[in-house]
């Protein structure tokens, strides 16, 4: 739930506004460097953090954590985090919690307090969304105009008794869209319901609809499954495009030599763990580091 916030950073807006919290109407957002671990041998990881320049203020980071369940342990690492992060860019902090039930998302409320003896020498109060301040989205037409906040939320009510009306609504929307913008959104939520009855769900209204004629299945399995190469090619095509966009718009230098190698690559599952490490690297060397060796991702001419 936190990955869509560096990929669809338009859903902030909404997000925010469900919060009673205005956001800046033009802002540039970059996702940064997530790794928050010591010199000690004690590593922790923020899920997504965003650095945002509004137009009209100051630059502010957002720190955004999915959580699926109570944890004790995040009542000291959220305000870890939130210090971390003042302190090493000298900015402010906000802490969103994303959220899939009632009880996970009362509890990540807070406020967290550090204290002792009467004192508090630090409150964290997290900003927090879940199925019960997220909307519904079961009109199609809605869904259509707003595709990434109808997919998170989605994500948020998955376990709600209307989810078979808002997969239905996002199905139909998505079909009517067009298919290289709406494929990213199929893909996203196949892999992020999972093996789960929206899960099931989801890939039922995508055989129904025949989005796949003949093979019955998602995009991404029909890619790795099926038959044509010429659809293979075509998922490789995105995918390669997909981390030069991220990296550029990390202001990663990118030299045509790599950029290249990226563009030229037809190994799905190299692509994938290049796209995965795309928030962490700050440069291309890193993002191949750990693929050294024969350039059997060429394509061969």
């Amino acid at each position: 739930m936190h990955r869509i916030f560096q990929e669809r950073p338009e859903i902030l807006s909404p997000v925010f506004g469900v919060l009673g919290i205005a956001f800046p109407e033009k802002a540039a957002v970059h996702a940064i460097g997530t790794d928050v671990t010591e010199a000690r041998p004690l590593a922790r990881h923020i899920d997504t953090v965003l650095r945002i320049g509004p137009s009209d203020g100051e630059d502010f980071l957002l720190a955004v954590e999915s959580q699926a369940r109570r944890d004790t342990k995040k009542e000291s690492s959220w305000p870890y985090y939130i210090s971390y992060l003042q302190a090493k860019y000298g900015l402010p902090v906000l802490l969103l919690v994303v959220c899939r039930d009632r009880a996970t998302t009362k509890w990540a409320t807070g406020p967290f307090a550090c204290g002792t003896r009467g004192w508090t020498a630090q409150m964290t109060y997290p900003l927090v969304v879940g199925p019960d301040n997220l909307p519904v989205i079961t009109d199609p037409r809605t869904a259509a105009e707003k595709p990434a906040m109808a997919v998170f939320s989605a994500l948020a009510h998955a376990n709600s008794p209307h989810i078979d009306a808002i997969l239905d609504a996002l199905g139909r929307a998505l079909a009517g869209m067009d298919w290289n913008a709406a494929s990213y959104f199929f893909q996203f939520l196949d892999s992020a319901l999972g093996d789960t009855p929206a899960g099931d769900k989801w890939r039922d209204i995508v055989t129904f609809v025949n989005y796949f004629p003949g093979r019955g299945t998602v995009m991404e399995k029909a890619y790795l499954e099926g038959e044509a190469k010429g659809e293979a090619k075509g998922e490789a095509r995105g995918e390669a495009k997909a981390i030069l966009r991220f990296l550029e718009a990390r202001g990663v230098s990118v030299p045509q030599e790599a950029r290249d190698r990226i563009a030229d690559c037809t190994d799905l599952d190299l692509l994938n763990r290049w796209l995965d490490r795309t928030p962490h690297v700050e440069s291309v060397d890193e993002l191949f580091a750990e693929d050294a060796g024969p350039a059997t991702d060429r394509t061969e001419t």
